[in-house]
């Protein structure tokens, strides 16, 4: 009778503390295969049919797959759900620190965009490269250096509420080893110049040490923050060393040791947000997408692939130098640019988790052309050509125009560039 008793309570626990069901298509109803199903601790994939089982006790299950929305799951009663994931393909507009208040007229200009055209997503600066976090978070340390004292945003709760409301992806911008803040209160761990002095870059910001495992936890804790208010990723900018020689560190700056210092800062980061159920992407600079090293930085794609969702290198035309791509000027042939990078790496790492960010500013570099609709477009179109998850346009003032992309009400397109491409009229 023990026996039967003990037999009976663990069936109880072990039924009380899994969970199962089926993923799929929204739209399609058709099975998504190798989707993470987690919760704070566990994750587990989900199989060709899309069923997965998870051995958990808590209460909540988060599911990602690529190419959709986050998803989250509360347990019900009969343990068996069909959870229904909603597919996006990702077009984001950068908003940055200073225009992230909730009366900004730059904001409300974006969102007009959105409600109009096929902008879908929103990229919101959380911690700048100065170590300013656009709002006030629950991070006491940031707090105390006055990272909240210049925010921009003193209502986050009702920013996010406005952005669920509109049905906006929103990603969470944060600069992660380039923070004046942090490395001027924590000199110990900032980098130094070879005798001893702090090291400034050209703008005057000093860094953080990428070896060092509190600098990982400080930046962590303000992802963690923001995951916890509602963004739906987690995006990390400046997930790097410094592109600069004769620099002092606290371990030797070999290759491998760059490389596992990232991959150690983006473990921690996977650890402690997966129980938010948030995507993880990470910048890169374009040029990842043709070199097999790490370029003195510590970026390489499978090496960043094993623990961030998505991979997004900055593939500006203008920043590839003259005669990239056997080109004169790489800024006039947008297309080119993006389509050649993204089909270079395919065979490290699927297009689905690769979302680069595109130009939306003047060439700089070659022609001092102005990116309108034609240039905007043709990256664009190379995302598509190559099948990403989407793109994000980075415009450092944030300005957009409504023509540049495709309008939803079809009397009203219009077109405000000296180069029309037909193709893209709807």
């Amino acid at each position: 009778m023990r026996n039967l008793l003990l037999y009976s309570f663990l069936l109880e626990t072990f039924l009380w503390g899994s969970f199962s069901g089926t993923i799929i298509d929204k739209t399609t109803s058709l099975p998504i295969g190798n989707a993470t199903v987690n919760d704070s601790c566990l994750s587990v994939k989900s199989d060709e049919n899309g069923t997965f089982f998870i051995d958990s006790n808590e209460d909540k299950i988060f599911i990602k797959a690529y190419g959709y929305r986050p998803y989250k799951l509360d347990k019900d009663e009969d343990n068996d759900t069909i959870a229904k994931l909603e597919p996006i393909t990702v077009k984001a507009l950068y908003l940055s620190f200073w225009r992230a208040s909730n009366n900004s007229p730059r904001l409300k200009e974006i969102l007009e965009i959105i409600d109009r055209t096929e902008i879908n997503s929103i990229v919101v600066d959380v911690k700048s490269e100065y170590g300013s976090t656009s709002y006030k978070t629950s991070f006491e340390k940031a707090n105390s250096y006055g990272a909240h004292n210049d925010r921009t945003n003193r209502d986050i709760e009702q920013f996010m509420k406005l952005m669920k409301s509109k049905n906006i992806y929103t990603i969470a911008r944060i600069v992660t080893f380039k923070d004046e803040l942090q490395a001027s209160n924590n000199p110990e761990y900032a980098i130094k110049k070879r005798d001893g002095t702090l090291w400034r870059n050209h703008d005057e910001m000093a860094w953080v040490d990428p070896f060092d495992k509190r600098a990982h936890e400080y930046t962590v804790s303000i992802a963690e923050d923001a995951a916890k208010v509602g963004f739906d990723e987690i995006n990390f900018d400046y997930i790097r060393f410094p592109a600069k020689d004769g620099l002092s560190f606290s371990k030797e700056s070999t290759q491998q040791n760059r490389i596992k210092a990232i991959s150690d800062f983006l473990k921690l980061a996977q650890n402690r947000l997966r129980k938010y159920g948030v995507f993880i992407s990470v910048d890169t600079y374009g040029n990842i997408c043709w070199e097999d090293h790490d370029m003195g930085i510590g970026q390489m794609i499978e090496p960043l692939a094993k623990y961030a969702d998505y991979i997004s290198p900055m593939l500006y035309p203008s920043g590839f130098s003259k005669g990239s791509f056997g080109l004169e000027n790489p800024s006039e042939h947008p297309h080119m640019v993006i389509y050649k990078s993204l089909k270079n790496i395919e065979e490290q790492i699927e297009s689905k988790r690769l979302r680069p960010w595109l130009q939306s500013f003047k060439d700089y570099a070659h022609r001092k052309i102005e990116y309108n609709y034609f240039e905007i477009n043709e990256q664009i179109r190379a995302t598509a050509d190559t099948n990403t998850s989407g793109w994000m346009l980075w415009s450092p003032s944030s300005t957009y125009k409504l023509t540049h992309f495709r309008i939803q009400e079809r009397d009203v397109l219009t077109l405000d560039s000296t180069r029309e491409n037909p193709e893209y009229i709807d």
